[in-house]
């Protein structure tokens, strides 16, 4: 087996959320006075985490906006939303299809999303306890930390590990980090030219759904 585990980002490969996200933090920034559209905060602030998404938004907007009250009320506008986040299509039987390797969440989200978003979904025993962070790390996606990380507490190492990512940033760190990656492009989010993005990024492999991703797999285990 080349592959002993598979590290998913979350929001944009785990769940469809990215669209919901960035609508209500365009609210939120919209009321504080900073307009920006939902279109607009896909294209600014995707893949970031908090700490890195705000010190943009203070730099693009010259407001003076502290990043936890600002970030619990994105929180909040996210929260009345999250009836709208729903898993991807088709994960369940790729996660079946792949329950004999280390299955992980390394993500830019704060792991209370993640942990509370898998459980609400029936998605938690999949991912059990392996929710790693940047949130809290020194540097987020693009550095390859996060995946490092992930890889060194499931024993595995980062030639051994395959990637699912939507994002340039995490595309770029997973690269970084040495492993295969895998740009799943199959989110709400998904706009033209978004392929050409993960490809210059480091995506080795590209794919539309779940289905792609398995065939792919499939393929590079082959040899």
């Amino acid at each position: 087996m080349r592959f002993e585990a598979i590290l998913f980002d979350f929001d944009g490969v785990i769940v469809d959320s990215e669209s919901v996200a960035n609508a209500a933090l365009a609210d939120v920034l919209s009321a504080e006075g900073h307009a920006v559209t939902p279109e607009e905060a896909l294209a600014r602030y995707t893949g970031l985490r908090w700490a890195d998404c705000h010190r943009l938004i203070v730099e693009e907007s010259g407001l003076r906006l502290d990043a936890d009250a600002l970030g619990d009320r994105v929180d909040a506008a996210i929260a009345a939303r999250t009836f709208e986040v729903m898993a991807m299509e088709g994960l369940e039987p790729f996660l079946e299809a792949q329950s004999d390797r280390r299955l992980a969440i390394a993500s830019s989200s704060e792991t209370a999303w993640l942990r509370s978003t898998l459980v609400r979904l029936g998605l938690d025993a999949w991912f059990g306890d392996r929710l790693f962070s940047a949130a809290a790390l020194p540097r987020g996606k693009p550095h390859p930390d996060i995946y490092l990380e992930a890889a060194e507490a499931l024993g595995v190492a980062p030639d051994r590990c395959l990637v699912v990512e939507d994002h340039p940033l995490g595309v770029a760190a997973g690269a970084a980090a040495g492993m295969i990656v895998v740009a799943l492009l199959a989110g709400s989010h998904i706009r033209p030219g978004h392929a050409d993005r993960v490809a210059a990024a480091g995506a080795h492999h590209v794919a539309r759904d779940y289905a792609e991703v398995l065939g792919i797999i499939e393929r590079l285990e082959r040899g």
